[in-house]
């Protein structure tokens, strides 16, 4: 990966601050030096955390850092939330990385997908490889867990973070994306984490709230008094119903429904 970096005249890096795009910056900035700039979304399908532990990571690193506001909520193709969702929204930012990195005199745009992306339904992937955005790190052959070790020895703080995705990916497929609703997801989620729950997920389902934990974290919830802090939690930030998912968190959950029904998207080297 750093021998493909290395031929790269300069590096536009799809920034979340999450341990992928960590790796991919730490990565970027060994081959390439100065010529690199991280660049964070800023809309309200993300938390302010995130924002915030991207400028952190981007800090520590001493990489370039810039922060650019989406409009995804704009599109009326987004809002409607159909599984082709994420590829709305990251044709939007990929343009706008583009711009960027042709400011920068033609540097090249990339993102951190992993090779484990390939595994679940990722319409992402599809504006990646439409915009002719490499993905270091599935190019590779690095899976999650690969990456994660590699940040440890890399001393990155984030290596052992839990993976987070845009808020909009709580609501199900159909179900109009508002500020409203992921405010109130953003607000739930925020709540737990301050319970002591590292892993979780609040899937909106209108009135009721379904959470998912880190299966080593269902027990907890049965406790009498963090459980009533939970549900209290869950309310207040504006659900009717308060909903446990036995299951646990799992990666994809919302695409459950699609199964069978349809085809992965293809990643940047064709591969679906």
């Amino acid at each position: 990966m750093l021998e493909a970096l290395r031929e790269l005249p300069g590096a536009v890096v799809a920034f979340s601050g999450g341990v992928d795009s960590s790796l991919l910056l730490r990565a970027a900035k060994d081959a390439l030096g100065e010529k690199v700039l991280a660049v964070t979304a800023r809309s309200p399908t993300y938390t302010a955390s995130e924002e915030e532990c991207a400028r952190e990571v981007a800090r520590l690193l001493g990489a370039a850092h810039r922060v650019v506001e989406t409009d995804e909520l704009d599109d009326p193709e987004f809002r409607k939330n159909p599984p082709t969702r994420c590829f709305a929204c990251k044709r939007e930012l990929f343009a706008k990385l583009r711009a960027l990195a042709v400011a920068q005199g033609g540097w090249e745009v990339l993102e951190g997908a992993n090779a484990d992306d390939r595994r679940d339904y990722r319409p992402g992937r599809r504006a990646a490889h439409e915009a002719r955005v490499p993905s270091p790190l599935a190019a590779a052959g690095l899976t999650k867990a690969e990456i994660r070790e590699l940040a440890r020895a890399r001393g990155l703080p984030n290596w052992d973070a839990p993976s987070q995705a845009c808020l909009a990916s709580r609501l199900p497929y159909g179900v109009e994306i508002t500020v409203e609703r992921l405010e109130r997801i953003g607000k739930a989620e925020a709540a737990l984490r301050a319970l002591g729950f590292a892993v979780v997920r609040v899937r909106d389902h209108g009135e009721v709230a379904r959470l998912e934990v880190g299966v080593d974290d269902l027990a907890r919830l049965f406790d009498p008094a963090l459980r009533d802090s939970a549900v209290r939690a869950v309310k207040e930030a504006g659900f009717v119903y308060v909903a446990l998912d036995l299951e646990g968190y799992r990666t994809g959950a919302m695409n459950e429904v699609l199964a069978g029904k349809m085809k992965p998207p293809m990643d940047t080297d064709g591969h679906r």
